[in-house]
């Protein structure tokens, strides 16, 4: 995401989480991962305990397969969460969340290091 773009996302999501150094992410895909979620929240696709309820999931999961709950994978769960709430409202199909995941290894793998990925 260009950075005025972003800075943009934070004006018009306004709990967007920030601390005193700015947005709270480690990368561009999980502020668009945050912001899809408040976007379908919104939009009435899931509600609240629905996704606590999916996020708390995906993170036991991860724990009883050896994630240490450090809280440096913490937005690979929400994205698990996200891809499951999605399908299990029918929002996407399993096979477009496949085929999207195998567009996106393609992509990263002829995308030099450091450089942003496209599809």
């Amino acid at each position: 995401m260009k950075p005025e773009l972003f800075d943009q996302a934070a004006l018009t999501l306004p709990a967007l989480p920030r601390d005193a150094g700015g947005p709270v992410f480690r990368a561009p895909w999980e502020a668009q991962a945050f912001a899809m979620t408040l976007a379908l929240h919104e939009r009435g696709a899931f509600s609240w305990s629905e996704w606590g309820e999916a996020l708390s999931e995906a993170i036991a999961e991860a724990g009883r397969a050896g994630d240490a709950d450090t809280g440096e994978h913490y937005y690979r769960h929400w994205l698990t969460a996200l891809e499951r709430i999605a399908a299990r409202k029918g929002l996407v199909t399993e096979s477009l969340l496949r085929q999207r995941r195998d567009e996106w290894e393609v992509a990263a793998r002829r995308t030099p290091h450091g450089q942003p990925i496209h599809l």
